[in-house]
């Protein structure tokens, strides 16, 4: 069994900061990619920050030069560090990684259950 966790959402002021965490547990042989997704209401959900084995990123054109995606292997989590937040980054924030749980599987996505960040004065 595979558990993902998120953690820090919140509500934030507009030019404020939040960072969020995604933890991954339990049988797990091996990390691939990892991201941060969000979905508004009424609207699709869409990749913000992705960051793969080698340590390169992507971003979204939305949030360059604000957000910052991190990874720490040995605590099998990656973060969403969120500056200068606008109320336009309001919605559900969901982690996916990229895991094998044996040297013979293949990578499956396990989603986060999504932390909601607020931007609001």
């Amino acid at each position: 069994q595979v558990q993902v966790v998120e953690s820090g959402g919140g509500l934030v002021q507009p030019g404020g900061s939040l960072r969020l965490s995604c933890a991954a547990s339990g049988s797990i042989f091996s990390f691939n990619t990892m991201g941060w997704y969000r979905q508004a209401p009424g609207n699709q959900r869409e990749a913000v920050a992705l960051i793969n084995s080698d340590g390169i990123t992507n971003y979204a054109d939305s949030v360059k030069g604000r957000f910052a995606i991190l990874r720490d292997n040995a605590k099998n989590t990656v973060y969403l560090q969120m500056n200068s937040l606008k109320p336009e980054d309001t919605a559900v924030y969901y982690c996916l990684i990229q895991i094998r749980v044996s040297r013979f599987s293949g990578w499956t996505g396990y989603w986060g259950q999504g932390t909601q960040v607020t931007v609001s004065s």
